[in-house]
């Protein structure tokens, strides 16, 4: 049996990214986004919210730099598609807590459809800031970066998004 994968959390952190749940590869090896098809690092060292390309077994030197991840569900499978609506929501619950709990400046949902799941009520349609705020965290969605994403395929149309979230986290810390 896959153990869960290890949350890379602390309070007061700048960004707070949360993916729906870990890939089997994840589980695997015990970090992050962690499959070689997923440019999640690389997007991160792109669009500047980390000033080196962290590979996924540096996951913890994210705390480092104000950043953490964590997921709405702990099982690890092939694909997300696998979940149950009730681990999604029961896990949507725990991740509200989490937040209340860590109190981050910014909540980076990576995936467009983790929005009407952790932000109940959210219905502003696709990627970018959102006016809902999650327990006083601003609310960010990104595209999930994953190669299989055909709503936003190749690195560049993901990127864009990553680097609007760099520049709505620095407004946010220059205006708290």
């Amino acid at each position: 049996m896959r153990q869960p994968l290890a949350d890379v959390v602390a309070p007061g952190l700048r960004v707070l990214f949360v993916g729906i749940n870990p890939s089997l590869r994840s589980a695997e090896v015990g970090h992050h986004f962690a499959h070689r098809g997923n440019p999640f690092w690389r997007l991160l060292h792109a669009a500047g919210l980390t000033p080196t390309l962290l590979r996924p077994d540096e996951d913890a030197c994210l705390l480092e730099l104000g950043l953490g991840v964590t997921n709405v569900c702990s099982r690890p499978t092939r694909s997300a598609v696998d979940l149950s609506a009730a681990e999604l929501r029961a896990g949507a619950e725990l991740l509200r807590d989490a937040v209340a709990a860590l109190r981050p400046q910014v909540v980076a949902l990576v995936g467009i459809g983790l929005y009407r799941l952790v932000a109940p009520g959210g219905r502003e349609p696709g990627p970018g800031a959102k006016r809902a705020r999650l327990h006083g965290a601003r609310v960010f969605v990104l595209p999930n970066p994953s190669g299989l994403n055909a709503a936003y395929p190749g690195f560049r149309s993901k990127l864009v998004w990553f680097r609007r979230l760099r520049r709505a986290v620095e407004r946010e810390s220059r205006a708290g």
